[in-house]
């Protein structure tokens, strides 16, 4: 596991490599907007809304990023260091955003969380409880949210890809269990077998 912050930091090349690619995706959004930025006023509006997006989508990668160093057991204190704040700047900026979906909406006999999971025990431990009959329908930082079901399910945690390379899974049956987080996404899939409750 990496704790030391300065270790986790890209190097510049990394970082350049980035920034290009944020860019040329921005300005290649449109097949005519570096062509209409010599003459368009109006093209620098649309540039302006490209990227807004692009901001936006990167705040959404580094709240989810955040989340699964979280759920990879890292500190706030570690956080903080990477990202140039202090643990408690780092915690107020995300710790509600992880937290908000920590909580439930009371207790059921049907559903309960499964808390606190790691990125690496998680998958063990659904695999466990699949069997029982129980399946995610909801996850966040450190915990999955389960379902009771009179069959066995099984879990998957794929990589998330820009591409359509998870079309296949739903092809065969795989039931994604939300939208996708950064850097994972997790799917679902009915078993046709009895749940074992006593597993």
């Amino acid at each position: 596991m990496v704790t030391s912050p300065d270790s986790a930091q890209p190097n510049g090349d990394a970082e350049q490599a980035i920034r290009d690619a944020i860019a040329e995706a921005v300005l290649g959004s449109s097949p005519t907007l570096r062509q209409s930025l010599e003459t368009d006023p109006d093209a620098y509006l649309r540039l302006v809304a490209l990227s807004r997006t692009a901001a936006d989508e990167s705040n959404r990668l580094l709240r989810d990023s955040v989340g699964g160093a979280r759920t990879a057991g890292h500190s706030w204190d570690t956080l903080g260091r990477i990202l140039g704040v202090s643990r408690q700047a780092a915690q107020q900026r995300f710790g509600s955003i992880t937290a908000a979906s920590d909580t439930s909406a009371g207790p059921s006999p049907q559903r309960r969380v499964l808390s606190p999971l790691t990125a690496f025990d998680e998958m063990a431990v659904l695999a466990r409880e699949g069997i029982r009959g129980w399946h995610s329908i909801d996850y966040g930082t450190l915990f999955h949210r389960v379902e009771a079901s009179p069959f066995q399910w099984e879990h998957r945690r794929v990589a998330w890809s820009p591409i359509g390379g998870h079309r296949r899974l739903e092809a065969d049956g795989w039931i994604r269990i939300r939208e996708v987080t950064f850097p994972w996404a997790y799917y679902k899939r009915q078993l046709n077998s009895p749940a074992v409750r006593d597993a």
